[in-house]
């Protein structure tokens, strides 16, 4: 199987300004991003962005860059753009990995892949773990999927879902007879579903959770998910998050 990584990477962050060239370990994390796409079992990898810096500073250290839109809502809409102007072949694999993931083991994304080419019948593939830590149910950062019979996912929030009436009413500790489970950003797409998600209308439910998975779900698309075989490792998102991981890289 063949398949390509595009990482999306954006200048603008409302936590972190300029995060993918913020330095950990003596390299700007879209450096280490991209060093881990490179340990995949891809054949082509870009750099997608939007900012002159992030294409200058990705070129210095030999990555392929495509210079986008500055407008996209979504790191989707960014891809569906590099596979418009690479001319990508409907059916090629995209794995789109976020610039925020310096941590982010190889592994996941050949799998994430792989799930994508043995499922014809989904439009994207992604992964998730079970929650194990109750304050994360409650975590707005915290994505949850619930999922069919068939592991398609019904819904992705950013609210604690299930919502289990009888015990959540009463406390906030996790209900051992019902898993809540994290959905993990790293999707797997084909190019014919890229070209076609940016023609899709944004819809109320993307807008106010801020996922843009479920604009594909509103437009009756199909995601399949499958438990992310090894930990993800640590992304950034704020502050703590990046000192925590500056930390676990400088002493590797």
């Amino acid at each position: 199987m063949t398949f390509k990584i595009v990482i999306p990477a954006r200048y603008a962050s409302t936590r972190l300004p300029g995060k993918p060239l913020l330095d950990i370990a003596g390299k700007p994390m879209i450096q280490h991003v991209y060093e881990r796409a490179q340990e995949s079992a891809a054949n082509e990898i870009i750099i997608a962005t939007d900012n002159e810096k992030i294409r200058d500073v990705a070129q210095g250290f030999g990555a392929d860059v495509c210079l986008t839109k500055a407008d996209h809502p979504s790191g989707t809409d960014r891809l569906a753009e590099v596979a418009s102007v690479r001319g990508f072949a409907d059916d090629e694999i995209i794995v789109n990995v976020q610039g925020d993931e310096p941590c982010l083991p190889a592994a996941l994304i050949n799998q994430v892949a792989n799930d994508l080419q043995h499922h014809s019948d989904a439009d994207i593939a992604t992964l998730y773990s079970q929650i194990t830590q109750e304050k994360q149910v409650f975590d707005p950062n915290v994505v949850k999927v619930v999922m069919d019979g068939q592991g398609y996912a019904l819904y992705f929030s950013r609210a604690p879902i299930p919502w289990m009436r009888d015990h959540f009413d009463k406390e906030s500790s996790l209900p051992p007879e019902l898993p809540h489970y994290r959905h993990i950003g790293l999707y797997a797409y084909r190019a014919s579903f890229l070209k076609h998600y940016a023609e899709l209308t944004p819809c109320v439910l993307e807008v106010e959770e801020s996922l843009e998975q479920l604009r594909a779900m509103y437009h009756g698309k199909r995601i399949h998910m499958s438990p992310a075989q090894i930990s993800t490792g640590h992304g950034v998102d704020t502050q703590a998050d990046l000192d925590e991981v500056r930390k676990l890289l400088e002493t590797h």
